[in-house]
């Protein structure tokens, strides 16, 4: 279960393209990396709705983009996928074992509450926009609900125009609500709108940023992964290259292993 991937005790991993580019595309991606981590959850968005420019790829829509994933689930997978409309959120539970609400609509009170209604595990990214602190009121929406089954997702914060920086302070600030948090590594290197009708990024820093995270004692890691990240249709300046996610997961393993240690939490 994914829940289980999400404990005090073991380091989970949500991996996989920004969003659905093909049905070969994904299936590919998601065996590509099973090979790498064997218990992980797949994630890839049937429509990005906000798109710096109106130009930009949004993916295959709801219907194909739901049947796809259902597919992946079929064969396995745990898979994660965005809602952007109340709506959408029965559809997608169908399909997704996370429904997953993005930082922009990370205030949106109906959004929220029919995520959470659908009993799924619903994972909140917290928005750019949106302090440590006042994140936990989105939670409390969901959990309204009756749902406790909640993930909180940190993906920086705006440091004016086009950059956002991380503070770590804020996993542990988000830590202290209860629920797993999760760090966000390659939407936290964006620049947003930073490359003019579409978005920059530094994916040099999503390893020190990652590794920071976990020593911090985050549950989980998020990495948007792609076999070829210049040619992605979309957040491929932010995307970490496919042969690189075995090097970076085991040092990432070597990090929690370490904070986790009896030795470590005991200051020997």
């Amino acid at each position: 279960m994914p829940a289980d991937l999400f404990s005090a005790s073991s380091l989970g991993l949500i991996a996989g393209p920004c969003v659905i580019e093909s049905e070969e595309h994904v299936h590919l991606m998601a065996a590509a990396i099973r090979k790498i981590v064997v218990q992980f959850v797949f994630k890839a968005s049937f429509d990005k709705a906000n798109r710096t420019s109106l130009a930009g790829y949004r993916g295959p829509g709801l219907r194909e983009g739901l049947r796809i994933l259902a597919g992946l689930r079929a064969e396995g997978y745990s898979v994660l996928t965005d809602i952007h409309e109340p709506g959408q959120a029965a559809a997608a539970a169908e399909a997704a074992d996370i429904l997953q609400i993005p930082a922009f609509l990370c205030r949106q009170t109906d959004l929220l509450l029919e995520a959470g209604r659908t009993g799924k595990i619903v994972n909140i990214k917290k928005g750019q926009f949106v302090s440590p602190l006042d994140i936990r009121h989105a939670a409390d929406k969901v959990a309204s609900t009756g749902n406790t089954k909640i993930i909180l997702t940190e993906r920086g914060s705006s440091f004016g125009y086009n950059n956002l920086v991380v503070d770590m302070r804020g996993l542990k600030i988000m830590q202290e609500f209860g629920w797993p948090v999760v760090f966000d590594a390659t939407h936290s290197v964006q620049l947003p709108s930073g490359a003019g009708g579409v978005s920059g990024g530094q994916p040099q820093f999503i390893e020190p940023l990652a590794a920071a995270a976990v020593a911090v004692g985050v549950s989980g890691v998020f990495v948007e992964v792609h076999d070829d990240p210049e040619h992605a249709l979309s957040d491929g300046a932010n995307a970490l290259k496919l042969n690189l996610l075995p090097a970076f997961w085991k040092r990432m393993l070597m990090i929690h292993s370490t904070v986790q240690s009896p030795e470590f939490l005991n200051g020997k």
